[in-house]
């Protein structure tokens, strides 16, 4: 079976990018999600995707990349603005402006080598229920949406990841304003 995020040219595994968010925020977006998703598909933990899949071969260059943009950058103010059904799922909608035009910059910079799914429209969110039945999704937003506060938050930095089919692999933080980790 092929694997979805390696492409078929692609001899190392492929790299995910994620925002990196806040301590608190990070926890508090983790505990929905062992909350809500279903728990033996729940092997990571509560994330915001910037790229699914980019080139584990180019990993040199992406880390020099993200380095350099990093560094230049403040903390970035985040809000979890609202609810959004994914008709298997619930996801929670993060506003960044920041955050997006950082993306529009790395993905300008690696677009030959993005895969389909990376060269759609970024649409910044947190998954917190997936994979589960539509009738189940539809219960989980109902009962969050009647209870849902939009909520402030920062985004701290980068994270990239090796993706190898089961749990991610750290394979360096990118702190706003600071040295790579």
């Amino acid at each position: 079976m092929t694997d979805f995020y390696r492409q078929p040219d692609e001899p190392q595994a492929p790299l995910i990018l994620t925002a990196m968010m806040e301590e608190s925020a990070a926890q508090r977006f983790d505990a929905m999600r062992r909350a809500y998703f279903p728990p033996e598909r729940n092997r990571i933990q509560a994330h915001l995707t910037m790229f699914h899949a980019l080139p584990g071969s180019a990993l040199a260059e992406i880390e020099d990349e993200l380095a350099e943009r990093s560094w230049q950058l403040e903390p970035i103010e985040a809000l979890a603005a609202g609810l959004r059904f994914t008709g298997h799922g619930v996801a929670i909608g993060i506003e960044a402006s920041p955050l997006e035009r950082l993306r529009v910059g790395i993905a300008q910079s690696w677009m030959e080598r993005l895969t389909p799914q990376d060269r759609q429209r970024f649409r910044p969110h947190v998954t917190v229920q997936n994979k589960v039945t539509p009738e189940r999704a539809q219960r989980t937003y109902d009962a969050l949406q009647s209870v849902f506060e939009p909520w402030r938050f920062v985004i701290e930095g980068l994270e990239l990841w090796h993706y190898r089919g089961g749990p991610w692999e750290r394979a360096a933080t990118f702190p706003f304003g600071g040295a790579p980790g």
